[in-house]
């Protein structure tokens, strides 16, 4: 029998998308399931945006692409970094990739090999440490709870760096738990990378734009470590463009030199069509990026507001994205139909096969004391949602 290579055997299907999957098949049996796994905007993509699409099939824009992206969308996304952020970058410095999950697989297999440790803060996105476990590289996980906002300190990261710490994953605002770091919380962190001139900060900003915490921070403003942070971002939350497939970063030369030849070798240039659209969006009309954040926080408001009045569940009130990261474990060790539950993930399974609401257990994300769930969706399913989720809680013993 042919056996898979061990680099696959060591990676984790990813939860977030097996939830999912477990949720479309209850619908496909005629299930009336509340899928709230997935971080995915249920909003349209733009007209504007659309339209720039459109145009681009029109115009035969329909070969192979540069590798690192078309040069119109790098200077769009260069301007955009400098307008928004205030960050200096050559259009060379930035590479477009097929998502900002790509883009940020890219870092890592172009700065991890065997022996590098990369801290990692948790709670964490499910796909981050897998990446590192496909570079080859080792996890040191880093935890902050809910006391803490599930933000790291200075003191934390100080205390997991070793000789052999590589790099540093940072991601704010947070999937899965919507914190934010303010500029006083980042410029601690980067005061401790700064002493250690090995580790380059990974910083994934792609919630940058459903943020309510003010004007988005990146860590990347900071001087003294400006030539190790790799900033990612991507047109998925901000545009509502998750499935067009564009991502990017900016970076240090050396390192977008380097993922551009390792992306010119597994998959090339990203869709030619999606480019265009991606470039539309960055430089046009903002106004419906706004509508959307704040769509999200009015269904972020109604969903603490909700959750809280659950008895059992301690909820914080996230600063951005669009996810609540209750703590669950009070109902850790007691029964409902028919069961213990001795985990979240037990408890998402008999939310989903006894409430029909789709949620995600926290050890997927490195908290096993919390679960995840998306406010991507309309007010009326997220109140639903809540109120099954209370019904099936409340007949918990």
């Amino acid at each position: 029998m042919t056996q898979l290579s061990a680099r696959l055997a060591g990676l984790s299907p990813s939860e977030t998308l097996a939830m999912s999957q477990k949720s479309n098949e209850l619908k496909t049996r005629g299930i009336d399931v509340i899928n709230l796994s997935v971080g995915e905007p249920d909003f349209f993509t733009p007209d504007h945006v659309k339209a720039a699409a459109k145009k681009a099939v029109d115009d035969n824009f329909s070969f192979y692409s540069p590798v690192a992206g078309y040069a119109d969308l790098r200077e769009a996304i260069a301007a955009k970094f400098k307008r928004e952020n205030g960050l200096d970058y050559g259009a060379a410095q930035i590479v477009v990739s097929n998502g900002a999950k790509q883009s940020v697989c890219n870092v890592l297999l172009s700065i991890v090999g065997p022996g590098d440790e990369v801290i990692v803060p948790a709670p964490y996105w499910v796909s981050y440490v897998e990446m590192v476990k496909l570079a080859e590289g080792t996890n040191v996980i880093v935890s902050a709870g809910i006391e803490q906002d599930f933000k790291i300190t200075p003191a934390q990261l100080e205390a997991a760096i070793t000789p052999r710490t590589k790099a540093l994953i940072l991601c704010s605002p947070s999937n899965p738990t919507g914190s934010v770091y303010s500029r006083s919380e980042l410029e601690g962190l980067a005061d401790v990378v700064a002493r250690h001139p090995r580790i380059v900060v990974l910083s994934d900003e792609i919630y940058e734009h459903v943020n309510y915490a003010g004007r988005h921070e990146s860590i990347a403003q900071f001087e003294a470590i400006r030539d190790r942070t790799v900033v990612v971002n991507g047109v998925s939350k901000a545009y509502a463009m998750t499935g067009w497939r564009i991502g990017f970063l900016a970076a240090p030369l050396w390192i977008a030199g380097a993922v551009s030849v390792l992306q010119g070798q597994y998959t090339s240039g990203p869709c030619s069509i999606a480019q265009k659209a991606a470039a539309a969006a960055l430089a046009g009309d903002q106004r419906c990026v706004e509508e959307m954040r704040l769509t999200f926080l009015r269904r972020r408001d109604l969903g603490v507001s909700l959750l809280r009045e659950i008895e059992g569940l301690r909820v914080n009130v996230p600063q951005g994205a669009f996810y609540l990261f209750p703590e669950v474990n009070a109902f850790f060790g007691r029964r409902a139909a028919g069961r213990t539950i001795g985990h979240a993930g037990e408890l998402a399974m008999y939310l989903l096969e006894t409430a029909h609401v789709a949620t995600v257990g926290g050890a997927a994300f490195g908290a096993p004391a919390c679960l995840r769930l998306s406010y991507a969706t309309s007010d009326e399913l997220l109140a639903e949602a809540v109120r099954r989720i209370k019904t099936a809680l409340d007949a918990i013993e």
